[in-house]
């Protein structure tokens, strides 16, 4: 069944313009609790970022569950892995995030869990925009859904956090700077971090609904390694606004990036024998980390971009870890989605594990150059069946030599032809890039 709403990672885009509207989204949770309804029974847990434009998809949400007599619970401004958690730990039936990511304040989306903690199926939201074609029915009134608020979800997640690293983290004697771009993890981030010992600098902590992401968070991390240079910081931590992605950065105030976590977890886990078959990136994937993973006898395979692959591939192989450059990693053994806060854990834990800074770790891999151009075109067409860039690509693949590769990839969001070209040598990547682009440029535009 084909999804006219649903994209990778639920519905995103502009408040008020459809379908980021408020009688939409009621609608949407009308539809999604009569789905569930057929399906089951369980109440609804139902988080959000901080973006103003929460409360009012929260109340619409909250308002077409009750209509098709699901029960609701309400946590407030929370990370997205943490209502995969509480869906799973509550015997939920579903969980609800509303929030767009790391994206503007004025931007915001819906994304669903099924009840154990992963995305919803593409035949179930198949089902809930076939709904969505009909007009809403209100159950009777003995038989609306009742709403909940659970006044201690940070304290829950707080908790599960701290434990999945396996044993007790000692952070004592580090020093860490945090940044939660106002966004979701303001809160249990820094808790985290502190409780298991850290001495915690944050910033990023103060939403007040429109500066989610504003020149901050992972997206941004270029004063979170300003801070960490200036205090001579051990790292720095940074999250996106809905918390399921990190970057961080190393001691000598350089970014490091997901690919780079990646390896770093994947390299410890390998060393203590706990890592359990290889590892999944994506077709982003910097070439650096898979040599990087090869030269280590660890297996990596790669993706379609978006943590719905990932996490299918990695099932599909029976593997526990991958991810994304952008930072968003899936660890399956400790958790079912990408987790911010617990990937980070991860990172620490391979530190403390081996004594060296993040730094040190990072070293084992060398990141190639890459560049990408994004080119508009009228409309996006599969460029395999456009023989000019067919023969384009060929004729830099075959110049690369194995040296490089090259990725053409159409934006699932925009009408964008993305020209990635990465390789050994810098120069010769720009000048592939520039040359591809100019091809398609011409053949599609």
């Amino acid at each position: 069944m084909s999804r006219k709403f649903f994209g990778t990672d639920g519905i995103r885009g502009k408040v008020g313009e459809f379908p980021i509207t408020p009688d939409f989204v009621l609608k949407l949770g009308w539809a999604a609790g009569k789905v569930l309804a057929a399906e089951g029974e369980g109440k609804v847990v139902i988080g959000k970022d901080t973006r103003i434009s929460g409360y009012m998809f929260e109340s619409a949400l909250e308002a077409g569950l009750s209509a098709a007599g699901i029960d609701v619970c309400l946590t407030g401004p929370m990370p997205t892995p943490a209502i995969a958690y509480l869906t799973r730990t509550f015997n939920g039936q579903a969980g609800i995030v509303i929030s767009a990511s790391h994206n503007p304040f004025y931007d915001n989306g819906i994304k669903f869990f099924a009840g154990n903690g992963t995305k919803l199926s593409d035949d179930v939201e198949a089902k809930i925009e076939a709904l969505m074609e009909g007009e809403i029915e209100v159950v009777n009134s003995d038989e609306l859904g009742k709403v909940t608020r659970l006044d201690d979800a940070s304290g829950r997640y707080i908790e599960y956090c701290k434990a999945s690293t396996a044993h007790h983290l000692d952070l004592r004697g580090m020093s860490i700077v945090i940044d939660a771009g106002h966004g979701a993890t303001y809160q249990v981030g820094p808790a985290v971090f502190r409780e298991l010992g850290a001495d915690v600098h944050s910033i990023g902590i103060t939403p007040d609904g429109l500066n989610i992401n504003e020149g901050c968070g992972s997206t941004q991390p270029d004063k979170l390694a300003e801070i960490v240079k200036d205090r001579g910081a051990d790292l720095g931590i940074a999250f996106d606004g809905d918390g399921d992605r990190v970057i961080m950065v190393d001691d000598k105030g350089e970014i490091v990036d997901g690919d780079e976590l990646l390896f770093v977890i994947a390299l410890d886990r390998r060393q203590h024998s706990e890592l359990k078959g290889g590892v999944v990136g994506t077709l982003m994937t910097n070439l650096g980390m898979e040599k990087a993973l090869e030269a280590q006898d660890i297996p990596f395979a790669r993706a379609k971009v978006g943590d719905r692959y990932v996490n299918e591939l990695l099932l599909k192989n029976d593997w526990q870890i991958g991810g994304e450059s952008s930072g968003h990693i899936i660890c399956r053994d400790v958790s079912t989605t990408g987790d911010g806060i617990v990937s980070a854990l991860q990172v620490l834990k391979a530190m403390v594990r081996s004594g060296k800074k993040l730094s040190e770790l990072r070293g084992g891999m060398s990141k190639y150059p890459q560049t990408m151009i994004n080119v508009r075109v009228k409309e996006k067409k599969d460029t395999d069946n456009v023989p000019g860039i067919v023969a384009a690509v060929q004729q830099s693949e075959a110049e690369l030599a194995g040296r490089g590769r090259v990725l053409l990839r159409a934006s699932g969001t925009e009408p964008v032809i993305r020209v990635m070209v990465e390789g050994e040598n810098a120069e010769e990547v720009r000048a592939h890039t520039e040359r591809l682009a100019k091809v398609v440029e011409q053949e599609m535009s």
